[in-house]
């Protein structure tokens, strides 16, 4: 809004941040049950578009366009320093095939969502779900960065990053507690998939013999974070200046690559990849790198809120997430589906879909449950679906989308 109250870019950045801290600071000290059933991301993400849409702060400031520049591409690669595929695959086996698998069932599974539905949406509505995609198989930044990706400025998909949330939270509701009762099916489960004793057993000393701890950061350590995320930003951008695009082409290429072939997205995917090689470099040894990643998704998650005009949200949330169920069960059946080929537990088979559909959030509680000694292998398989979120959601997902599109 023009006349918004508060107009400066520290003035916005000040309420940003304070709505994100605001609801974790509420979920520590208070204990709400209520954060169990809806999560703080929610009302990170909701308040802010109250704000704007309200007049109480500016949706129009350039803050928000140097935020997408340069804090969406910092937090991508603190986050993705911390993979560790070597680890992950050494507890898990083939249980990262099968998360793997399960990604592609959230591939699969978004032009089908899609199309069950898009009768009753808009025509863009497909770039929701290619923004509900980022989250289903990597996270929350992945979420933002493939909005990003195929609207730099916010302004097409404002209301539809609205709707992917909202359907990623009534979705999460459901089925995060079917993940966790799998437990209870465990003997069947097993059965059904013919995992062996021995599996289990390697699988569990494996965990027990794994270290995740980097220890306690120093000054100098958010410094070289600093420094990589900068730096990395820098170079991304420059490269993808050089890359080609379609904007002046016609055609079946030009038509359905053409959003995923753009500088944005080239810049999304160029961080990913160096953000990839530093974590088999010592860089990925440097503590303090996933707690300021996350810290900068929930603010980027703010600005994400401010940008969105809640009028859009009106008469397609509900077949919006019709859709996102009929999406969400294709993935499961893909998991049940590589379960039985690889001969996977449901305790792997749980944690693979959370490290999909929860990522870093939702992996560990679903590990916990099952089995305490698999929370730090869960996080890993999670920071993998961070890698691969956004390959698969700007090279496949997009494509397909748009091709159902028309």
């Amino acid at each position: 809004m023009p006349n918004a109250l508060i107009s400066t870019d520290a003035g916005i950045l000040f309420i940003l941040a304070a709505n994100a801290s605001l609801w974790f600071f509420l979920e520590k000290r208070t204990g709400w049950k209520m954060f169990n059933f809806v999560p703080p991301l929610i009302f990170v993400y909701v308040l802010p578009a109250v704000f704007s849409n309200t007049g109480l702060i500016s949706n129009t400031s350039g803050v928000y366009d140097w935020m997408g520049s340069n804090v969406l591409p910092m937090f991508l690669v603190l986050l993705l320093l911390n993979v560790d595929i070597k680890a992950t695959i050494k507890v898990m086996g083939k249980g990262v095939w099968v998360m793997l698998i399960g990604t592609l069932g959230v591939v699969i599974g978004a032009p089908l969502g899609y199309m069950v539905v898009s009768n009753w949406l808009s025509p863009d509505s497909w770039m929701g779900y290619a923004i509900l995609s980022g989250s289903w198989i990597g996270g929350t930044g992945n979420m933002a960065a493939v909005q990003n990706a195929i609207d730099p400025t916010g302004e097409a998909t404002g209301s539809l990053f609205g709707l992917a949330v909202i359907a990623d939270n009534v979705v999460y509701l459901v089925w995060l507690p079917l993940l966790l009762n799998m437990k209870r099916l465990a003997p069947i489960f097993n059965k059904f998939t013919g995992v062996t004793d021995e599996h289990l057993s390697n699988m569990k000393k494996a965990a027990d013999e794994m270290i995740v701890e980097k220890g306690k950061p120093a000054m100098r350590d958010y410094l070289y974070l600093i420094m990589l995320g900068m730096g990395v930003t820098w170079l991304s951008v420059m490269l993808s200046e050089l890359l080609p695009t379609f904007d002046n082409s016609t055609g079946f290429v030009a038509e359905v690559l053409g959003p995923a072939l753009q500088p944005s997205t080239y810049k999304i995917l160029l961080v990913t990849t160096f953000g990839i090689l530093l974590s088999f470099s010592p860089a990925r040894k440097i503590p303090g790198s996933h707690a300021i990643a996350m810290a900068l998704v929930y603010l980027f998650v703010s600005r994400m809120g401010a940008k969105t005009d809640l009028a859009g949200l009106s008469g397609e949330a509900i077949p919006f997430v019709v859709g996102a169920y009929v999406w969400i069960f294709i993935h499961g059946a893909f998991i049940l589906g590589a379960a039985k080929v690889f001969k996977i537990d449901v305790h792997t088979a749980a944690i693979a879909s959370a490290a999909n559909i929860g990522g870093a959030a939702s992996a560990p509680i679903v590990a916990s449950f099952h089995d305490e000694r698999l929370v730090p292998v869960s996080i890993l398989m999670a920071l993998i679906g961070y890698a691969v979120g956004n390959y698969a959601s700007l090279l496949l997902v997009v494509p397909l989308l748009k091709l159902v599109a028309g």
